[in-house]
């Protein structure tokens, strides 16, 4: 099992290979650092998750309290990262074609299946936007990783970020009027958080520092905080922390020597 250190650049390395090592990138994503899945207001529902049917990871969905386990999707290749649409009637999620790995929605009770994104590099993480009318992922473009958004039904293809440094682990701030994301810092090398407008532009370096921010992130029900997964300069390994959207007001969550990943900001 790879261990849970430098996963931004190893992350980065993989996708400029992706087609050729595939189950490689699942193994890195989801083992190491998850994609930011946001969580909508409404009536608890049920829960999406990647599981393995035996033969390869699939997507379910079962009861919050257990029981009622649905395979909705159910082939010979590697599907993971599901993410409900606000509605609940919607799953996107990250599928191997043969080739690389594509983003597609599913309905939440299974069949209906559509490919958002076909082409021959990697596209991963994606998650919805509150409106439930885009969904935002990474994709590579054959030189490095970007931000997407793409219209929920398919087409509308739109790059957020271009630059030529890697860009990971994207998620709409509440109202929808920004997305957060961990991105390389082209100045010093590590991972820091952003946030930028959908449409581009408006780009705000929240976390600035010599170590890696965005072992996943996740907005506040408010908007307020961004929660975060970052290193310790101290111990090395990752801690949970929070910050506020225009950087400032860094609080550490966790503090341990243990690795902590993947924080999801719930309601109360």
């Amino acid at each position: 099992m790879i261990a849970k250190t430098n996963q931004w650049g190893a992350l980065a390395a993989a996708a400029g290979t992706l087609a050729a090592v595939g189950f490689l990138l699942l193994i890195m994503v989801v083992v190491e650092a998850g994609p930011a899945e946001a969580t909508f207001p409404g009536k608890p529902g049920k829960i999406a998750y990647e599981g393995s049917d035996g033969n390869d990871p699939e997507i379910y969905t079962i009861k919050s309290g257990g029981g009622g386990k649905v395979q909705l999707t159910d082939n010979a290749t590697t599907d993971y990262e599901p993410s409900y649409s606000p509605s609940g009637k919607k799953i996107v999620y990250s599928g191997y074609d043969g080739q690389d790995y594509e983003i597609y929605t599913i309905k939440s009770g299974g069949g209906g299946k559509v490919q958002l994104t076909d082409n021959t590099t990697g596209d991963y993480a994606p998650s919805y936007s509150p409106s439930g009318k885009k969904i935002v992922y990474s994709g590579y473009d054959g030189q490095d990783s970007e931000i997407y958004t793409i219209n929920a039904g398919g087409g509308g293809k739109f790059n957020v970020t271009d630059n030529s440094t890697d860009d990971f682990y994207s998620s709409y701030s509440p109202g929808g009027k920004k997305i957060a994301y961990s991105g390389e810092d082209g100045t010093n090398g590590d991972y820091e958080i952003y946030t930028i407008n959908p449409g581009g532009g408006g780009k705000v370096k929240v976390t600035d520092n010599s170590t890696d921010d965005g072992g996943g992130l996740s907005y506040s029900p408010s908007g307020k905080k961004i929660a975060y997964s970052g290193k310790d300069g101290t111990n090395g390994d990752n801690e949970i922390y929070t910050i506020t959207p225009g950087g400032g007001g860094k609080v550490k969550v966790t503090d341990n020597n243990a690795g902590d990943y993947t924080p999801s900001w719930g309601s109360s």
